[in-house]
C-alpha cells in the first residue's frame, strides 16, 4: 500500500499539482501550433484530445478511480492552456488584418507626406536660386571649380561672365531712380490729364446742347466705380487663389529640381520618376563613392557641364568634365550603380568617354523607353535600298532610325535562343534583297522555315543538317572563296581599290554579294567538313569586304570553342542579343567590351527580346538597337511581298537575277583598238587616249589613261618604243600594225610547235 501511494505521489509530481507547472508544460507543446493557427484559421484548435498535449515521462498503472481523477484534472488544465495559447494567435491574426486593412491609409499618408515634402523642396529651391542670384553664387562656384582643376581658359571665361553680370546689375540699379521718376510722371499725367479731358468733354457737351455738364461727370465717376469694383473682384479672387497657386508652383519646382527621400516612395508609385538634370547627375555620381568626386563636391565645387542636361530623342543627354583623377571609363564600368542613382534600369543609362579621358558623355533614356519598340519596318509599303548606304535595321533608344552598314563590312550576330538573332539576320538580308544589284546566298545547316521565303531571291540556297547539305554548304563556300580571288583580279584590271556603287552598276561582276551562314557553329564544327568550312569562312571575311562581299555569321554560341577567333576579329559589325557571360559578350562586341561597360549580359531574356547591343553601326563604341521585326508566318507573311518587289525591280533593269548567270567579263585588245582609231599618219601620243575613250567609253582602263602611261604600256607589254621626235612623241600606226602581225605569227608558230609535239 505504501508503494502504491508512493507511486501515485510520483505520478502527481510528474504531471504537476501546481497550476503554473502544468501550464508551462502544456504551453511548450502547443507553442509550435500557434503559428499554424495564425496562418490558417484562428478558430481551429490543433489538439483533438487535450490530454494528448502531454508527454508521459514515466508512471505506472493506476486504479480506475485514480485514473479518472487524474484525467479530469489534466483535461481542465490543458483546455485552459489551449485557450490561453489561442489568445495570442487571435491577436496576431487580428493585428495582421488590421495592418492589411490600413495599408491604403499608409500609402495615402506617404503620398501626402511626399507631396508636402516636394513643396518644401520647391520653396528651398527658390530660396537657393534667389540667394545665388543676389550673391553671384553660380559664377563664384564655377570660378572655384575651374581653379580647382587648373582650367585657365574656363576660369577666364567665368571671370569675364561674372564681371559682365556685375556691370549689368550696376546699370540696372543706377536706372532705378530714373525708372521711378518716369513712373511718377506717368501717374501724374494720368490723374491730371484724364479729368481735364473729361472737363473739356463736359463743357463741349453742354455748349452743343447734347447733354448736361453734370451728366458727363456722373458717367465718368460711374466708369471709375465700375473699374474699381472689377479690380477689387479680380484682386479678391487672386488673394484667395494665391496660396494655392504658390503651393502648386512650389510643388512643380520641387518635382523638377529635387527627389523625395526613398522612405516616402511607396510601392504603389510604379511610375515614380526623377527629372534628369545637372543636380540629379551630380548626386548619382556622388553616390558612387569615388574619393576624387566625393572630395570635389564636399568643397562646394560644382561639376562642369560642357553640355547641360537637355532632351535628346527619348532621353536626356549631358557632357560632364569629371574631377582630376577620374576617367569616364571608370564611370562606365560602374554603370549599374550609376543607374540606381538615376532611378533607371541599367540598360537605360549609357556613360561613354567623350573627347578626353576625363569627359563623361552621358545619355539617359526616359523611363520605359525600351517598351516603345522600333515600330514597323519602314519599307513595307514601298521603296528600295542602296547596299552601299546601308540597310534599315531598327531604332536606337533615342528613337532615331539606324542603318546597318554593309559595304566593306562583315557581320556577326548572336545571343541565346529566342531573343531575335535570326530575326535580325532576316532584316539585314531583306535590306540587301531590296538592292536590285545585290546577289544573295543563304545557308541554313538546320531544318527550319526562317529563311525559306528568301529562296526565289537567292542565287544559292541550302537548308538541312544532313551530310549532303553540309557538303553542299562546303562547296558553295569554296565557290565564294574562288569568287573572292576572281574579284581581286578584276580590281587590278579596273585599277580600283574596292567595289563602289558606280562599278557595281556596270554589271562587270563586281556587284554586292551578301552571304548568310545561319547557325554557323553547326557547319563550322561538322565532323566531316568543318575544317574546310572554317578555312573558307576565315578567308572570305578577311579578303572579301573590299571585293563587295559581305558575310553574315549567325550563331547561338560565339565562344572560342565554337567560333574561330579569326572570324570574330574580322567582323566589324557586331550584334549581341542577351548573352549569358562576358566571353560571348566580347566575342560579339570586341575584346574588352564587357570591362568597358558594353554588356549584353544586362539584357533580360524575354523582356528585351528584339533588343541588342551593336558595334560598328555608328561612331559610338556601341549602341542599344531595337530591331525591326518581319514576320514570316504564313498567316502574316511580311517578307514575300518585299521579295516580289525586289524581283520586279530586277526585271525593270532588264538584268538577270544577280549571280544566276555567269558574268561575261569584258576584255579589250589595246593594239586592235589602236589599229582602229589610228589612221595612216603618225599621231602625238598625248592625243591617243582621247581617241581610245571615244571608242570604248565604258572601259575603265581607258578612263584615266594619259599619253605618258600609254607610252610605258606599249614599251613594257608590246615592245613598241615611241620616239621623242620634236618632243611630240608621235605614235606611228605602221608600228602598231607590225606588232599585231608579229603577234599573229608568234601565235601560229606556237600552235604548229604544239602540233609537232603532239604528233
Amino acid at each position: 500500500m505504501n508503494d502504491h501511494n508512493t507511486n501515485r505521489d510520483n505520478v502527481h509530481r510528474l504531471h504537476g499539482t501546481d497550476h503554473e507547472t502544468v501550464q508551462d508544460s502544456v504551453h511548450g507543446d502547443v507553442q509550435d501550433g500557434v503559428q499554424e493557427i495564425v496562418h490558417e484559421d484562428a478558430e481551429r484548435v490543433p489538439v483533438d484530445d487535450p490530454t494528448e498535449v502531454h508527454d508521459v515521462i514515466e508512471g505506472e498503472v493506476l486504479t480506475d478511480e485514480e485514473s479518472a481523477e487524474l484525467d479530469r484534472r489534466l483535461s481542465s488544465r490543458s483546455a485552459l492552456v489551449v485557450r490561453r495559447a489561442m489568445a495570442p494567435a487571435r491577436v496576431a491574426r487580428s493585428a495582421a488584418v488590421a495592418v492589411k486593412g490600413h495599408e491604403p491609409t499608409m500609402t495615402a499618408g506617404k503620398a501626402v507626406l511626399r507631396h508636402s515634402f516636394t513643396v518644401v523642396q520647391g520653396v528651398e529651391s527658390w530660396a537657393k536660386r534667389a540667394w545665388d542670384a543676389s550673391t553671384m553664387g553660380v559664377y563664384r562656384r564655377q570660378i572655384k571649380a575651374a581653379e580647382a582643376v587648373g582650367d585657365r581658359e574656363t576660369l577666364k571665361e567665368w571671370a569675364d561672365r561674372k564681371e559682365m553680370a556685375t556691370e549689368r546689375r550696376h546699370r540696372r540699379l543706377m536706372d532705378l531712380p530714373r525708372l521711378f521718376i518716369g513712373l511718377v510722371k506717368v501717374l501724374a499725367a494720368t490723374f491730371i490729364g484724364i479729368p481735364m479731358a473729361v472737363f473739356v468733354i463736359a463743357v463741349l457737351t453742354k455748349a452743343t446742347g447734347n447733354g448736361s455738364f453734370t451728366g458727363v461727370w456722373s458717367g465718368f465717376f460711374a466708369a471709375i466705380g465700375f473699374v474699381i469694383a472689377a479690380v477689387a473682384f479680380v484682386w479678391g479672387l487672386f488673394t484667395i487663389g494665391l496660396p494655392f497657386l504658390l503651393v502648386l508652383a512650389a510643388w512643380r519646382e520641387g518635382k523638377r529640381r529635387a527627389t523625395p527621400p526613398a522612405w516616402l516612395v511607396t510601392t504603389g508609385d510604379t511610375d515614380f520618376d526623377v527629372a534628369i538634370d545637372e543636380n540629379t547627375i551630380a548626386q548619382a555620381l556622388n553616390a558612387l563613392r569615388i574619393p576624387s568626386i566625393t572630395q570635389y563636391l564636399k568643397q562646394g565645387l560644382l561639376l562642369q557641364f560642357i553640355t547641360p542636361a537637355r532632351v535628346d530623342g527619348r532621353g536626356t543627354h549631358a557632357v560632364v568634365r569629371l574631377p582630376a583623377g577620374v576617367t569616364a571609363e571608370k564611370i562606365a564600368r560602374r554603370r549599374a550603380e550609376l543607374a540606381t542613382g538615376l532611378h533607371r534600369a541599367t540598360k537605360e543609362v549609357w556613360p561613354t568617354t567623350g573627347s578626353e579621358a576625363g569627359i563623361l558623355d552621358l545619355w539617359v533614356a526616359d523611363k520605359g523607353a525600351l517598351a516603345e519598340g522600333a515600330g514597323a519596318y519602314p519599307l513595307l509599303e514601298g521603296g528600295l535600298v542602296d547596299f552601299f548606304k546601308g540597310v534599315p535595321a531598327g531604332r536606337t533608344l533615342r528613337g532615331e532610325p539606324m542603318l546597318a552598314p554593309m559595304a566593306e563590312r562583315n557581320t556577326i550576330t548572336g545571343g541565346i535562343p529566342g531573343q531575335g538573332k535570326s530575326a535580325s539576320a532576316r532584316v539585314l538580308m531583306i535590306g540587301a534583297a531590296l538592292d536590285p544589284t545585290a546577289e544573295l546566298r543563304i545557308w541554313v545547316p538546320d531544318t527550319n522555315y526562317d529563311f525559306e521565303v528568301f529562296r526565289p531571291r537567292c542565287s544559292r540556297y541550302v537548308m538541312g543538317a544532313d551530310a549532303e547539305s553540309i557538303e553542299k554548304i562546303r562547296d558553295d563556300l569554296k565557290a565564294m572563296y574562288d569568287e573572292v580571288q576572281r574579284r581581286g583580279e578584276l580590281l587590278v584590271r579596273y585599277e580600283i581599290p574596292s567595289v563602289t556603287r558606280e562599278i557595281a552598276n556596270k554589271g562587270v561582276g563586281l556587284h554586292p554579294l551578301v552571304g548568310l551562314l545561319e547557325e554557323a557553329h553547326v557547319a563550322l564544327y561538322d565532323d566531316t567538313f568543318g575544317k574546310e568550312i572554317q578555312k573558307y569562312v576565315i578567308e572570305i571575311v578577311k579578303l572579301g569586304r573590299k571585293r563587295g562581299i559581305h558575310l553574315i555569321v549567325s550563331t547561338q554560341a560565339p565562344t572560342a570553342t565554337s567560333m574561330p577567333r579569326d572570324v570574330t576579329r574580322n567582323c566589324s559589325n557586331g550584334i549581341a542579343f542577351a548573352v549569358s557571360d562576358h566571353v560571348a559578350n566580347d566575342a560579339l562586341l570586341g575584346q574588352g567590351a564587357y570591362t568597358a561597360g558594353h554588356r549584353a549580359t544586362e539584357l533580360i531574356p524575354g523582356t528585351d527580346r528584339g533588343t541588342s547591343i551593336v558595334k560598328g553601326f555608328s561612331g559610338e563604341r556601341s549602341e542599344i538597337l531595337q530591331w525591326y521585326f518581319l514576320d514570316v508566318a504564313k498567316e502574316n507573311d511580311q517578307v514575300t511581298p518585299l521579295i516580289e518587289r525586289a524581283l520586279a525591280a530586277i526585271e525593270e533593269r532588264d538584268q538577270p537575277l544577280p549571280g544566276a548567270a555567269p558574268i561575261q567579263i569584258e576584255t579589250r585588245d589595246l593594239l586592235a583598238d589602236l589599229d582602229e582609231v589610228l589612221g595612216t599618219d603618225p599621231v602625238p601620243v598625248a592625243n591617243v587616249p582621247a581617241l581610245l575613250k571615244r571608242l570604248a567609253p565604258t572601259w575603265t582602263p581607258y578612263q584615266g589613261l594619259t599619253g605618258k602611261a600609254l607610252r610605258e604600256i606599249l614599251d613594257a607589254d608590246h615592245g613598241i618604243k615611241v620616239p621623242a621626235t620634236g618632243n611630240r612623241y608621235p605614235l606611228d600606226p605602221a608600228t602598231v600594225r607590225d606588232a599585231i602581225a608579229h603577234r599573229y605569227q608568234a601565235d601560229d608558230g606556237d600552235e604548229n610547235g604544239a602540233g609537232q609535239l603532239a604528233s
